[in-house]
């Protein structure tokens, strides 16, 4: 190979991790604490630690609450807890309430210190596992992953601002008709 692209592929190496981190803001909550959020042992990243109790007691009862739903998550991944408008603009929540990064975290903003909140960026995070982040975000209808997370994380708006609405009942019906030999991960696995 050539020198120069030698060189070109160091620096797009560098670059492209960098760029990434620029514009796809959901992607800090890889390292949280390099946006001035201090983070626990136990994978909580916060900008006001005054409130570490109320994010731990949320997490935690999310987990199990999806563990005794859908089947423990295989790990914990970071959950970051905003308690400011400042702090969710970091991470790219806009009008977004909260967010799930595939496997590699949760993000919740100031206005979703709430259960199903929690709960539904987890079921997102399961779905993740069990499907693959790239089937779970590219391959599956939004009715699906949408829709399963508003039902199963037990949101209590009714109804929800559409589409959400419909795909939550959409999903409803959809889960009604699998059969009970079948697994949900299986049956979720080939819904179209």
């Amino acid at each position: 190979m050539k020198r120069s692209t030698l060189i070109a592929a160091a620096i797009a190496a560098h670059l492209i991790p960098m760029a990434a981190w620029a514009v796809v803001k959901p992607l800090r909550v890889i390292a949280p604490d390099l946006m001035g959020l201090t983070c626990t042992s136990d994978r909580i990243c916060m900008d006001d630690l005054s409130r570490i109790a109320e994010a731990r007691k949320l997490l935690v009862d999310a987990e199990s609450f999806v563990a005794a739903d859908l089947g423990a998550l295989r790990k914990r991944s970071t959950a970051v807890f905003c308690t400011t408008t400042e702090c969710a603009s970091k991470f790219g929540l806009g009008r977004s309430v909260a967010f799930s990064v595939g496997t590699i975290g949760i993000i919740i903003s100031e206005k979703a210190w709430q259960p199903h909140f929690v709960r539904h960026e987890l079921i997102h995070q399961k779905q993740s596992e069990e499907l693959g982040v790239i089937s779970a975000w590219l391959f599956k209808p939004s009715w699906l992953i949408e829709g399963m997370a508003y039902s199963r994380s037990q949101d209590p708006r009714h109804p929800l601002p559409e589409p959400l609405e419909s795909w939550r009942a959409r999903y409803e019906q959809w889960e009604k008709t699998i059969p009970p030999s079948k697994s949900l991960w299986s049956a979720v696995e080939h819904a179209q």
